[in-house]
């Protein structure tokens, strides 16, 4: 069984308010999604990395690898309109895969991943078939359009991260389903638990945020001035 990492890479960054996508920013001299690949280079479990990204960026991504020493991708594929077409591409370039080969789908804009995160999240999927790496919701929890509606409970509530890791043939099909439905995901996770597949849930960290606007930016240029 191996584990095969996809990052989506394809989004445009418009929220972040950079002329370029956030993904290829650079943050003490590396491009953000640097921070992110290294983690699973790094990480002994996984076993294969693939970039799905804009055609005018296979040039950079190319070069990152080669001078930051990223063996494991093996493919660049192109991004689609959705994330889920990105995820799909980058499902359908692989070679000799095994339905059991785990597939795990991580936000290139998430950067700070742990070691100790992937690790354990990679260790249950192994263990009980799957792994959703979520926090729990910590702060007050409201229903609300422009005044409070409702009070929600947060021991119930849980903000989903990624890595998402699912079996390829699990991923496949629920692709495949969605396609077929018209149905667009927000996630892998929504996606998988179409197809009726219950789905468990690994402790992940609140460092592992996904950059998206110019205040996360400013965060993580906090966050790894002594890195």
């Amino acid at each position: 069984m191996r584990t095969i990492a996809i990052i989506p890479a394809g989004g445009k960054g418009v929220r972040s308010g950079q002329s370029a996508p956030k993904q290829y920013l650079k943050f003490n001299g590396r491009e953000l999604i640097v921070y992110t690949l290294e983690t699973f280079q790094k990480n002994d479990l996984v076993n294969q990395i693939i970039i799905s990204a804009e055609p005018e960026y296979f040039n950079l991504l190319n070069d990152i690898k080669e001078q930051y020493n990223l063996s494991k991708i093996t493919n660049i594929v192109e991004g689609g309109k959705e994330r889920q077409d990105s995820v799909y591409n980058a499902l359908s370039s692989l070679d000799n895969v095994n339905d059991d080969d785990l597939i795990a789908v991580h936000d290139a804009a998430r950067p700070l991943l742990s070691q100790s995160v992937l690790t354990k999240a990679i260790v249950t999927a192994k263990e009980k078939g799957n792994a959703l790496v979520c926090i729990k919701a910590k702060d007050t929890l409201i229903k609300a359009n422009e005044v409070v509606e409702e009070y929600l409970n947060r021991d119930e509530v849980y903000y989903v991260q990624t890595p998402q890791i699912f079996p390829y043939a699990v991923l496949m099909k629920a692709m495949k389903h969605a396609y077929e439905n018209n149905f667009i995901g927000t996630d892998e996770s929504m996606l998988v638990k179409e197809i009726g597949e219950k789905i468990n849930i690994t402790e992940g960290s609140a460092f592992n945020f996904k950059i998206t606007t110019a205040e996360d930016i400013e965060m993580f240029e906090k966050l790894i001035q002594n890195l």
